[in-house]
């Protein structure tokens, strides 16, 4: 097959290398650079990257507006794999190849359409996670399937974990669609089955509420890590969350109430407490919890989330 690509996070390298192994691709479409670090340099999308790496041409587009269709139009690509990429394929460009678009998308569909599906997932303490490959059509992630593969996650799991995981996985799955298309054995289906929707995490879905069970707490904790960030506030001073998990064996504690060990820091939930182990304090770096508090002295009065 002969394919165009278009994707952008390290998520979508795998799909990529997957394909180049086995197909022709005719181009990669991808965000342009983007400013990364202190020094704000202009740095490549890791898909970009990837590409120029296996001698691929690259189209950097911020949209797929008319110039980028009339680019990608031009490549008479038989079919067109996209895996966030982070823009929306239209008219035109969507019948532009002869076979379509498909879509690597990192839910078991129709769950957690949209933007953030693992991480909502996530959030959302679903146990059971994974990936599909449906057909693009111009409706957000509701084309048919060609197919879906549950994929098991380690249960403490952050998102960025789970997601590159899914992402390996998908690799797979998507080349073998593409083989069947190219084939003429694949079949999509339509998706059946309760619609969820996954948008975008904003700050605010860091902030975690100390008056939910932690098992609650610490799922939003996994799907928010590390983007936008777990957080809460420690004497009305913003505290982020770098690595916790449920606390074993823990003393009953109210919820936000703070318990240091020589190792940890604990905070009450509803039910339970979450075992803190990292934090960054706002304008600091990285540090162990219990130096943090120590270093705090803060009263025995003093609550997350105050």
């Amino acid at each position: 097959m002969r394919l165009v690509f278009a994707g952008t996070p390290a998520v979508a390298v795998p799909t990529l290398h997957a394909l180049a192994a086995r197909h022709e691709i005719a181009a990669v479409v991808t965000r342009p650079d983007a400013p990364q670090g202190r020094k704000r340099v202009l740095t490549p999308s890791p898909v970009a990257a990837a590409a120029e790496a296996l001698g691929l041409p690259v189209i950097r587009a911020a949209r797929l507006d008319d110039e980028a269709t009339a680019q990608i139009a031009a490549l008479d690509a038989d079919l067109g794999v996209i895996v966030a990429y982070g823009g929306i394929v239209r008219e035109p460009l969507l019948s532009a190849p002869r076979h379509g678009w498909i879509n690597l998308h990192f839910s078991l569909l129709p769950a957690w359409r949209g933007a953030a599906p693992v991480q909502r997932a996530l959030i959302a303490g679903d146990t059971e996670l994974g990936v599909s490959v449906f057909q693009l059509v111009p409706a957000l992630d509701a084309g048919d399937v060609f197919a879906m593969q549950t994929v098991d996650i380690p249960a403490d799991a952050t998102a960025d974990t789970a997601l590159a995981i899914l992402a390996e996985a998908g690799a797979g799955v998507t080349d073998d669609v593409v083989t069947g298309i190219a084939g003429g054995t694949a079949t999509a289906t339509v998706q059946e089955g309760t619609i969820t929707l996954a948008p975008k995490l904003v700050f605010e879905d860091g902030a975690l509420d100390w008056t939910q069970p932690v098992a609650s707490v610490f799922a939003r904790y996994r799907g928010v890590t590390p983007e936008p960030g777990a957080h809460t506030t420690i004497d009305g001073a913003r505290l982020k969350i770098l690595a916790a998990a449920p606390a074993a064996d823990a003393p009953s504690l109210a919820p936000g109430e703070v318990f240091a060990t020589k190792t940890a820091v604990l905070i009450g939930c509803g039910a339970g407490a979450l075992e803190v182990t990292r934090v960054q304090p706002a304008g600091k770096g990285a540090m162990n919890a219990a130096d943090w508090w120590r270093g705090l002295r803060a009263d025995e009065s003093v609550r997350a989330g105050s």
